[in-house]
């Protein structure tokens, strides 16, 4: 999932390269509160200046809902986030892509985990170039593996293509590159009820038209339809784009494996 900066155009905000490598962006102000919402800065309420340490005190209610351990949730995410940088495959070979790309990541400055709404996990800025894990819904090192993976696609993309988020089209075909490459498998495909043992051709395209469509939706403020006319307008070409990753991920097979070791020849690993 991405969201922008409403008050400024993509091609004002293109990560700089410093003269020692690293990439360096300016913080932009918030956007309006009128265009939260349509920009998806309303599920991430500290991208908006609100959120845990920015608000009262917690009272008594709020800590039998969980309130107050943001702090807790948060060094376990960043240990998770570690983990998954040191030693998945998947991860890796993104970041190694990322390095190729010009884009290199610093853990430090380029992921954050944040408190979110509920209904998302994670997301890219590509205003400050921060892939968000949401500490407060990905809890687990697999789940956060898999946040990191579908956010630095958007990095990727953003990086490598020239991404504008503004445009319906080019989001349509970020999520469906994402959706694609770090979540659609069979198994996947049939546990969210997108295929059956008579639409086995079909199910991995219906998973990542389904999650591709999620996606957009909760990202922007647009109609169902003129989501599905997107995704529908760019998935021929986008849903054959399998760079950086190289091939489509089985559920419980070694493929992230083999897609690292491939990395090799093309320099992301």
């Amino acid at each position: 999932m991405t969201f922008i900066d409403s008050t400024k155009k993509t091609d004002e905000i293109k990560t700089a390269q410093s003269p020692n490598g690293s990439n360096e962006t300016k913080s932009p102000p918030v956007p309006p509160q009128d265009d939260l919402s349509q920009w998806g800065y309303d599920l991430y309420p500290e991208r908006r200046g609100s959120g845990p340490g920015k608000t009262d005190e917690p009272g008594i209610t709020d800590y039998l809902k969980g309130k107050g351990r943001e702090n807790l949730d948060k060094i376990k995410c960043e240990r998770n986030v570690y983990k998954c940088v040191k030693e998945s495959p998947l991860v890796k070979l993104m970041m190694g892509a990322l390095k190729a790309s010009g884009c290199a990541i610093d853990i430090r400055r380029h992921i954050s985990c944040e408190e979110c709404d509920p209904r998302v996990s994670g997301g890219y800025d590509p205003i400050l170039n921060q892939v968000v894990v949401c500490q407060n819904v990905a809890k687990g090192e697999g789940i956060i593996q898999g946040v990191l993976t579908h956010e630095m696609i958007h990095m990727f993309d953003f990086c490598k293509n020239d991404l504008d988020f503004k445009n319906i089209d080019h989001l349509a075909c970020t999520e469906i590159r994402a959706a694609n490459l770090a979540h659609c498998s069979f198994m996947s495909a049939w546990s969210s009820g997108d295929a059956s043992p008579f639409k086995i051709k079909q199910a991995h395209e219906d998973c990542v038209k389904s999650k591709a469509l999620s996606s957009v939706l909760t990202a922007r403020n647009v109609s169902k339809l003129e989501a599905i006319d997107a995704i529908e307008r760019v998935f021929p070409k986008c849903y054959v784009d399998l760079e950086p990753v190289g091939r489509r991920l089985r559920r419980n097979s070694t493929d992230m494996y083999k897609a690292y070791e491939e990395g090799f020849y093309y320099g992301y690993t």
